[in-house]
């Protein structure tokens, strides 16, 4: 159990004063099952242990119970781990896997951002088994790689489940397999982060410090509630000046949905309309292969890449070549261009804050709650999928404070 000890306090897994405790649990649970120090015990053991435990313990005993659990089987595995080097026949395999898995991606329609996230997590994945040939590949691996991420990588909850997604696409449509259970995996506690919001002030301070096709980008990003990505990738088509709304096509999780389009920039917008315009007519005229289109709209209509309606609202500068097509194009700005116009808006603002651009969008949400528009309004122009993910605003929304003020105030 020392070694066990020095392995929690090295990762720093648990504060010094809890360390006993873990201890314990572990203990106790070796005794009740009769398990000499450093066996190798089984997920039926430690699910009858908890559940006679529950009978005479709280619950919040029984899940510091499971964490120490399964800290211990990590520990154990880490210790037992077989490091034989791969063959070039399981890496060329795993090669071949990986250009599979980019084909079912575009099969279906995912974007090139998800395209690399999830190469990049299976290309990790793959790292960390060090030398497992596909074929051998079970849940047991699965739960291994996301302890792994807890407890050496110290991910977050987010992006420990990201790698979760990624690796169960490659089971299910890669490799053919199924993740059954995962209730052995060591787990990143989800905390409650309240969101970063602007005052109005501080919104109209950022603003003063941005010009030109940047600014029109953050009034967009928080007059319409904007993600980064959302914004870098509008079309002319998504804009409806009459009726005076923006759509956002297949923003996150694929959903289309549309928010309100501000009175205040539609003029401003449509003068920066016309200059996108004029090099829509310069591509055309010069033969530039017309913009990347969704899904397999370029197979339907061969020709629509050129038409002014699918253009890009804020097009980059200069032409590139196509990551998937290989063909030189005129791609949307990059998402940097935004990101790092608002961090130095924010600095030249004074602004005490970390600002983003999702500042911006975390901000037109809770300005719009103070408002006193209601919540499920709010989740639609957002594109929330759950309205507790919208709820988060109540927290941070001044008219929600109920006027509280401190004793000392008084």
């Amino acid at each position: 159990m020392q070694t066990f000890k020095e392995f929690l306090l090295g990762k720093k897994l648990a504060p010094e004063k809890r360390l006993p405790y873990f201890i314990n649990w572990v203990s106790r649970f070796q005794n009740f099952c009769g398990i000499k120090a450093g066996q190798i015990f089984t997920k039926e053991q430690v699910e009858y242990f908890l559940k006679e435990m529950g009978k005479s313990h709280e619950d919040w005993q029984v899940k510091q119970a499971k964490e120490a659990i399964d800290l211990y089987r990590y520990f154990l595995g880490k210790a037992s781990s077989d490091d034989a080097p791969s063959t070039q026949e399981t890496a060329e395999e795993w090669e071949r896997l990986e250009e599979e898995l980019v084909r079912i991606l575009r099969l279906k329609h995912r974007s090139l951002s998800t395209e690399k996230t999830y190469l990049g997590w299976v290309r990790d994945f793959y790292r960390f088994l060090k030398g497992a040939h596909p074929s051998e590949l079970e849940s047991s691996h699965v739960s291994d790689y996301l302890s792994h991420l807890a407890v050496e990588r110290k991910v977050s909850a987010a992006t420990q489940h990201q790698a979760f997604n990624a690796i169960l696409f490659f089971y299910r449509n890669v490799v053919n397999k199924e993740i059954h259970d995962l209730s052995e995996a060591v787990r990143v506690k989800r905390r409650r982060r309240l969101p970063v919001v602007l005052t109005k002030q501080e919104v109209l301070r950022l603003l003063d410090q941005m010009e030109g096709t940047v600014r029109l980008m953050a009034e967009l990003a928080y007059g319409c509630g904007l993600r980064v990505s959302e914004c870098i990738r509008l079309r002319i088509k998504d804009i409806d000046f009459e009726q005076g709304y923006l759509t956002v096509r297949a923003g996150k999780g694929d959903k289309d949905r549309m928010t309100v389009l501000p009175e205040s920039i539609k003029e401003k917008l449509r003068e920066h309309l016309e200059h996108v315009r004029d090099l829509h007519e310069k591509d055309v005229s010069s033969g530039v292969d017309g913009v990347v289109l969704p899904d397999a709209l370029s197979r339907k209509y061969p020709n629509a890449g050129k038409e002014w309606v699918w253009y890009w609202v804020f097009p980059s500068r200069d032409l590139s070549v196509d990551p998937r097509a290989r063909v030189i194009r005129r791609h949307h700005v990059h998402l940097n261009t935004l990101q790092k116009a608002v961090k130095a808006a924010a600095e030249k603002a004074g602004l005490s804050k970390r600002v983003t651009v999702h500042t911006l969008r975390h901000s037109f949400a809770t300005h719009l709650l103070e408002k006193g528009y209601d919540i499920r309004t709010i989740q639609e122009l957002l594109g929330h999928s759950n309205v507790q993910t919208t709820m988060i605003y109540t927290h941070v929304a001044t008219r929600n404070r109920l006027g509280v003020k401190s004793p000392l105030d008084g």
